[in-house]
């Protein structure tokens, strides 16, 4: 080992001046280590409020999607539900902007408005 580094771990008098400042930095490096923490601490809970809300915004949405999912199958013919069952078969996509919409036989159209006012008010 180094004589004079061994003569600074070992000397009181050689550590008496150094180790106040070592004390006095470590404490420094403590205090911005705990404002850097709770920092983080804060910007991590905001974005948990915020991914919170999103989350239920999004239960929300697919509860209503899936009522009215099972409303259109409900009113749907076994018809349409054979042509949309094949639609997604082959071509993968069941809301397709270039397929052409499902025709609604006369009778069901009639029911169509009845049942919609019906569902939406459950």
């Amino acid at each position: 080992m180094n004589r004079g580094l061994r003569q600074l771990l070992v000397s009181p008098s050689a550590c008496s001046s150094s180790g106040a400042s070592v004390v006095a930095i470590d404490n420094k490096i403590e205090q911005a280590m705990d404002l850097v923490k709770s920092h983080l601490m804060y910007a991590v809970r905001e974005e948990v409020e915020v991914l919170k809300e999103q989350i239920k915004e999004l239960i929300e949405r697919n509860t209503q999607l899936e009522q009215e999912n099972n409303l259109l199958k409900n009113l749907a013919s076994p018809e349409q539900m054979a042509q949309f069952q094949a639609q997604v078969q082959t071509d993968g996509s069941p809301t397709g902007t270039a397929q052409p919409p499902v025709p609604v036989p006369a009778g069901t159209a009639q029911a169509l408005p009845s049942a919609q006012s019906s569902g939406t008010s459950a």
